[in-house]
């Protein structure tokens, strides 16, 4: 605020300097605005344009130019009055609301971020996953935040979300938030670890991230700050938010300030007064002269004054609830109380609303400070006084006691009274010393009649001294201050006469008393008494300054009160006084005029008066000052010759504007502050709610035009406000409605319809992410809203479904055009594209098509909370969607080149996504991309099948048969093959029941048949392997002999894999190979065994040469016993039992060894030992009658000993090895070797069938 010493001249410079700015237009012409008074009519041109001005070829542009630009200054100017005065009604309502309050109950807005803070956002989360950071992170959150940076953070859609300022620090959080649960979720289970701590932890981490650098505890203290800004604001700062809003200068709301006297509570609260009363004689005159609003019914004509006036009472039973009080530091910007209109005051009538002497009852607080006593010089030094005070009618108060050297106390003692001018007596008395004595002795005494104007800082009284006291000159020092009530507006001595009261010429106490906000009274009072004396209740008078009255002696400067019937002459005693009493009156009385006093009608006169009167008091100062600076017409202007519609609009588009550029993402909300203003305008200055709400929702749809996010909740409020108004369906009951709302209502409804039906067309980039949350469950709301012909019924849910289905429908085509374009699919267009680029583009539109699906799921399921049927909608939607991509896709598919299958990662990628979908599996898209593929896999299958034939028998003529893996190189290939196949198939995941399980039979048939081609291959190569080798003891088996038994095992074990099927048909394709291996294996093993006999029979051979009776055995026995006799001959037949012991050994080792199938294995030995033991029983048996040759005898026990030992050794069973057959050859050895014993003698060597001999170990 300005200071009252500071010179006028300081502000004329500073108006000087503020002109200056619109002092130079583009053309060099100077032009130079005149004073903003009233009389000014805009700017005009300076006489000495002409001279500075350029020389130019074509003088009519530049005067063009100049008027132009004439003209523009003169708009600005007019602009900058209407803000003045805009601003001067603002300042009232701030100063002085009793119709309003700052609401507590709005929801906190969030900080919004900037592109700045967006790019610094982008930076900090580059830092971290480059590894820049000390944040310590497990590979699961960093790719978390990789997906978030990529998906979200460098979204174009975020960028605009940014732009049109509803992007929030919380937004950001909350979409990482939702984006991080599924996958913390998907984690496994970890003992001791929640997935809610894990969840806690990231989020924790990414705060740390999203803040870099920044201390916390600094952001904390700055969102605090913020956040209290946000809620409540005191009346200077919601001054300078105006100030901010309209455009005006800080010097300018100091003027205005000062001017208005907006500190002085008792003006404003006058203020107020006029104008109700300004606007109820406006609707009189209104009434009276017909002029009304053009309303859509004749009738509401009288419904209107009704309206006006009983909006009016309701202001004035507002006001009148107000506290009567004396300072501005009562009003605190509360919630003010409406009672019932009890006092609707009509200014005509005076019988209504008498007051009594009793309703003007004062209550006066007193301080009275006794402070020391001058001229005691009688009493000794040592002689104790004090003093008394009292205030005539109440109780007497004492101080303490002093000695008569010091007479000093500075005691104060606390009064009330109810008598405008009290008595207050203070006494001074000295102790007595007498014994006789029963009080003390008074020396004087002093008593003042204080008023609330009275000096209120110590001064010496002299004293009224008692008889016997020898000091006469006794002075008291002491202070009277006497509070004034907060219902006593000013209070003096005044000359008075009237008509009815004060009927003498006579100078009587005054108090000014206001008994409510509409109820004064001026009062005489006499002292020492609560009651007036005499009063006259001040409503309906007008006040003013009058001049001197002849014959009316005493009083300097007269002013009178005037009613009809009746004037009332007052007379104070100096001007200053005189002007103060007026102005008090003036607030009292709420009259339209405003008197002017004669000192500044004679300034104003005077030619060259620019010093103030010396009399005049600060608010005169001020009201001169405000004058000379051009604003005494916004001050003094009467708010009820204004149209507060136009205005109220401007004050309301203009707070938006500012409010959707501070630093808060408002989404089109008001803070408290705003709010509180433009409730109490509304309210004091009569503009119609629905006029508001109107305004309100065109700025609104204007910005949301424009790009600007707004909450489509704040729109709905607005737009239910409107219709139940126009429609007639207010909670408070019916209102007027003029033409000019209903129309622009309509208006209003259709760009409403127009954006929300864009807003959902775009819903991808509207909302992006869900945000702002619940915008697009409110938006369908409203749009539903909006679509009813009245407030009452209800639209047709069909008409709605069809309205958001057209939307989704334009939203399918803008979501591929911008996804397509971002894909960069439109580059190609024009240029030669080879189909590998074309399907490698196809596929990556692909990925961008399913992300959206997922996010339209993820982030756009919120509408079914507004519509049940809208998860249907959103499903037609995405097969729409999926239907444009369709068309790139076939469009890559048809310039592949014929029996390629690169195309079938699209295939899996797409199925994937839509066969796990319950809404899209099967559906319109799902089935042309069946439709699209079954050839294609069926084309597949068949190459495959011919592929894989033709490499059996390619590879089995020539295969080596070297083992790899579990058989060998053919079959090892064969089998992967068809394991790849079967494999690729099933991962297809073909969705239709009925050619997946076609698929299923064919490949298993497939498999059948393969492996039975392979299996018979084999069984042929075994048969002309073996019939190749020796039939010698010094055949060993050869490796391709148990590769051959390794293709049959894993044929076998691959055949359940792939030959089988879950369902019926196993049977017909796995039992049958099964069959038909096992067949073959038999016979494999039958081949072997009787390879293995052979060679057996032709050791039997050998030996058969010993027989009993041969020439051979005769000629071989004397040869060997005559030999023996000179040199040691080796003994014959032990050779050639271990070489077919050693054959044996290493046959059963190496298939022991090479063979996989334990089971074939087992089965080969037992069948070899039983066809060995049967072989060795026959050759036997042929011999029943003949005594063997001892060396037959020693070779076959070494065989039969040996061969059922290592055949026990290699796991066959005793019940096979304890045969019949071998008990009958082990009898017959034990048999011949009993003879042999004897007739030989010692010729066995030891060779004996028991099982505890010792044999020699020959080998």
């Amino acid at each position: 605020m300005l200071d009252p010493s500071s010179s006028e001249e300081e502000s004329d410079e500073i108006v000087e300097e503020e002109s200056k700015e619109v002092l130079a237009p583009a053309t060099g012409a100077r032009l130079s605005p005149s004073r903003t008074s009233e009389s000014s009519g805009g700017l005009q041109p300076s006489s000495r344009s002409s001279s500075v001005r350029p020389s130019s070829p074509s003088p009519s542009v530049v005067s063009e130019k100049e008027k132009e630009e004439l003209e523009r200054l003169q708009k600005e100017e007019e602009e900058r009055k209407r803000k003045l005065q805009l601003y001067v009604f603002v300042m009232r309502c701030i100063a002085y609301p009793f119709n309003a309050k700052q609401p507590t109950d709005m929801a906190r807005r969030q900080q919004k971020i900037s592109k700045q803070q967006l790019q610094t956002i982008k930076d900090r989360f580059q830092a971290f996953l480059n590894g820049e950071t000390q944040i310590v992170a497990d590979e699961a959150f960093i790719n978390a935040v990789q997906s978030y940076f990529e998906v979200f953070l460098k979204s174009d859609r975020v960028s605009r979300m940014v732009q049109s300022g509803g992007c929030s620090a919380n937004d950001s959080r909350e979409v990482f938030k939702k984006h991080i649960e599924k996958r913390v979720r998907s984690l496994p289970e970890i003992d001791g670890l929640s997935k809610e701590t894990v969840l806690s932890s990231w989020m924790a981490k990414f705060d740390a991230i999203y803040r870099g650098e920044e201390d916390p505890r600094k952001q904390q203290a700055r969102m605090t700050a913020s956040a209290a800004s946000e809620l409540i604001l005191s009346k200077e700062q919601l001054y300078e938010m105006f100030q901010q809003i309209l455009g005006i200068k800080k010097f300018e709301h100091q003027l205005l300030y000062n001017a208005c006297q907006l500190d002085n509570p008792d003006e404003q609260a006058a203020q107020i007064r006029r104008e109700l009363d300004g606007r109820l004689q406006m609707a009189d005159q209104i009434a009276k002269e017909r002029k009304f609003p053009k309303f859509v019914s004749k009738e509401m004509e009288n419904m209107y004054i009704e309206e006006l006036k009983s909006s009016v009472n309701l202001l004035m039973a507002n006001l009148e609830s107000m506290p009567v009080s004396k300072g501005g530091s009562e009003f605190k910007l509360q919630k003010l109380k409406r009672g019932h209109n009890t006092s609707i005051i009509d200014m005509g009538e005076e019988n209504e609303n008498q007051l009594s002497k009793s309703d003007v009852v004062l209550a006066f607080n007193l301080e009275v400070v006794i402070m020391e006593v001058q001229g005691l010089k009688s009493l000794a030094p040592n002689r104790i006084v004090y003093c008394t005070m009292e205030v005539e009618g109440g109780e007497k108060l004492q101080t303490d006691q002093a000695e008569a050297s010091k007479p000093m106390w500075g005691t104060q003692g606390d009064f009330t009274t109810t008598h405008p001018l009290p008595a207050v007596k203070v006494k001074l008395f000295t102790e007595s010393t007498g014994v006789l004595a029963l009080e003390d002795k008074e020396l004087g005494r002093v008593v003042l009649h204080p008023t609330p104007n009275s000096p209120k800082q110590p001064e010496f009284h002299k004293m009224a001294v008692s008889k016997n006291c020898p000091d006469h000159d006794l002075k008291i020092k002491l202070a009277v201050r006497m509070d004034k009530p907060q219902n006593m507006k000013h209070c003096g001595y005044l000359w008075v006469i009237g008509k009815n009261v004060w009927k003498r010429w006579k100078k009587r106490f005054f108090v000014l008393v206001q008994v409510s906000q509409y109820t004064f009274a001026m009062c005489s009072y006499r002292e020492k008494k609560a009651e007036p004396q005499e009063l006259l209740q001040l409503d309906g008078y007008t006040v003013d300054y009058t001049d001197p009255q002849p014959g009316l002696e005493g009083g300097r400067a007269f002013f009178n009160a005037v009613k009809e019937g009746d004037t009332v002459i007052f007379a104070s005693d100096d001007e200053q006084d005189r002007i103060l009493w007026v102005q008090a009156m003036y607030r009292a009385t709420g009259q339209s005029h405003k008197p002017v006093p004669p000192t500044q009608v004679q300034k104003l006169n005077a030619k060259g008066g620019n010093v103030p009167q010396l009399d005049a008091p600060i608010s005169q100062f001020y009201a001169d000052r405000a004058q000379k600076h051009g604003m005494d017409e916004f001050i003094s202007s009467n708010p009820c010759n204004f149209d507060h519609a136009t205005l109220f609009e401007m004050l309301q588009r203009l707070t938006l504007d500012h409010r959707l550029n501070d630093s808060y993402s408002c989404l089109g909300w008001f803070s408290p502050g705003q709010v509180f203003v433009l409730d109490e305008y509304c309210a004091r200055y009569g503009v119609r709610g629905c006029h508001r709400h109107l305004c309100y929702l065109g700025d609104l749809l204007e910005r949301a035009e424009n790009g600007a996010m707004v909450d489509p909740t704040l729109l709905h409020y607005s737009f239910a406000f409107c219709a139940s108004h126009v429609h007639g369906n207010r909670p408070d009951g019916i209102g007027t409605v003029t033409v000019d709302e209903k129309e622009r209502f309509e208006e209003i409804k259709e760009r409403l319809r127009l954006l929300l039906e864009n807003q959902i067309t775009h819903f991808r980039y509207c909302f992006p992410f869900g945000r702002p949350e619940g915008a697009l469950k409110a938006t369908l709301s409203l749009l539903e809203r909006g679509l009813m012909k009245d407030i009452v019924t209800p639209v047709p849910q069909e008409e709605v479904k069809a309205v958001i289905r057209k939307c989704l429908e334009k939203a399918a085509l803008v979501n591929y055009t911008r996804l397509s374009e971002y894909a960069k699919i439109e580059e190609n267009v024009g240029r030669l594209v080879t189909p590998a680029k074309k399907l490698e583009d196809t596929i990556h539109l692909a990925e961008l098509v399913i992300e959206v699906l997922q996010q339209n799921e993820e982030h756009h399921a919120e509408g079914k909370e507004a519509f049940a049927w809208w998860s249907d909608l959103m499903v037609e939607h995405a097969e729409t969607f999926l239907s444009l991509f369709a068309v790139d896709m076939d469009a890559a598919l048809e310039m592949q080149p014929p029996d390629t299958w690169d195309s079938f990662p699209l295939f899996q990628l797409l199925n994937d996504v839509l066969r796990s979908d319950y809404n899209l599996c099967n559906g319109q898209f799902h089935k042309h991309l069946q439709d699209l593929f079954a050839p294609l896999v069926v084309r597949y299958v068949d190459l495959m099948e011919s592929s894989i034939a033709q490499s059996i028998h390619r590879g089995f003529e020539r295969e080596s048969w070297e083992p790899v893996n579990n058989g060998s190189g053919t079959s090892e290939d064969l089998f992967w093959k068809l394991d790849a196949l079967q494999t690729f198939i099933r991962d297809l995941h073909w969705p239709e029941e009925e050619f997946a399980k076609h698929l299923e039979q064919r490949l298993k048939l497939m498999a059948s048949d393969m492996i039975e081609s392979c299996v018979k291959r084999t069984r042929i190569a075994f048969e002309v392997k073996l019939q190749k080798t020796s039939r010698s003891t010094d055949f060993r088996v050869p490796q391709s002999i148990c590769t051959m038994f390794n293709v049959m095992v894993d044929a076998k074990s691959q055949s359940t894999k792939l030959c089988s099927m879950e369902l019926g048909q196993e049977h017909q394709y796995h039992s049958k190979i099964d069959e038909l291996i096992e067949e073959t294996v038999k016979e494999m093993i039958t081949l072997l065994v009787a390879k293995f006999v052979t060679i057996l029979e032709g050791v039997l051979a050998k030996l058969s040469r010993y027989d009993e009776g041969t020439l051979f055995s005769s000629f071989l026995s004397f040869t060997v016993k005559a030999a023996s006799k000179y040199v040691d001959v080796p003994k014959p037949g032990m050779d050639l039992a271990d070489a077919y012991v050693t054959f044996v050994r290493h046959s059963q080792d190496v298939l022991r060894d090479k063979v996989n199938g334990e089971m074939y294995i087992e089965r080969l030995f037992d069948q070899w030992y039983t066809s060995t033991m049967n072989v060795l029983c026959t050759w036997l048996t042929d011999r029943m009658d003949l005594q063997l040759h001892i060396y037959q005898l020693k070779t076959l026990i070494r065989i039969v000993k040996k061969t059922y030992r290592d055949f026990r050794l290699q796991g066959v069973l005793d019940s096979t090895l304890n045969s019949k057959t071998y008990e009958t050859v082990r009898n017959r050895l034990t048999v011949e070797e009993a003879t042999a014993s004897v007739s030989e003698g010692g010729g066995l060597q030891g060779i004996t069938m028991k099982d505890s001999d010792e044999e020699e170990d020959e080998d």
